[in-house]
């Protein structure tokens, strides 16, 4: 059973990533791969951002049964709440008319994206939906980490395009940035694996 402390962080980790795609979003300039899908089935299905998430989150998840990845408390609560805190700070994030604005909103977005993630990982309750998905196929293909990652998200991207995500600049800057702005968010929280 997992304590009080850890808990917490998980849940403040989750409702600050929520605040945080909650920017991305409403900054309107592209959002990333996964989240691409998300607004794809929200456009296509007429649901929220957060449900369609949501959607997607538990299709993962499900996914993980035949990769014999087992999901952490940490895992669940991720494929459920991220989207629900999405939603639920959508309405109070601003958008901007001019452009350098709604690029400020994205890259402070992106950094809380981070930040909220390295909070969360440190919970050690179980990784993220879409994490445990690449690492178990990773486990099983044999393949190169990098490969399995572009394979899922250049799929998840293109699907998520076709249906009506938005794909733009942002898109790129998500792409080439996150993975050093989140090693930097879990030495701050001093991640050991």
């Amino acid at each position: 059973m997992p304590n009080l402390r850890s808990m917490s962080r998980l849940m403040l980790g989750l409702f600050i990533y929520g605040l945080a795609l909650a920017m991305v979003i409403k900054a309107e300039i592209g959002v990333p791969p996964w989240d691409v899908f998300a607004q794809g089935i929200s456009k296509t299905f007429g649901t929220t951002y957060g449900q369609a998430s949501i959607v997607v989150s538990v299709i993962v998840l499900i996914a993980w049964i035949p990769l014999k990845v087992k999901p952490g408390i940490g895992s669940v609560l991720n494929a459920i709440c991220i989207g629900l805190f999405a939603d639920l700070w959508m309405p109070y994030v601003p958008h901007f008319d001019g452009y350098l604005a709604n690029l400020a909103m994205f890259v402070l977005g992106m950094a809380t994206v981070a930040f909220a993630t390295g909070l969360y990982i440190t919970a050690n309750l179980g990784s993220g939906p879409r994490d445990g998905l690449m690492l178990g196929t990773q486990r099983v293909l044999k393949w190169p980490f990098w490969a399995v990652r572009t394979m899922y998200e250049g799929t998840v991207l293109t699907i998520g395009w076709i249906m009506g995500g938005q794909v733009r600049e942002g898109t790129l800057i998500f792409a080439i940035c996150i993975g050093y702005l989140m090693q930097a968010s879990l030495k701050f929280f001093k991640f050991q694996k």
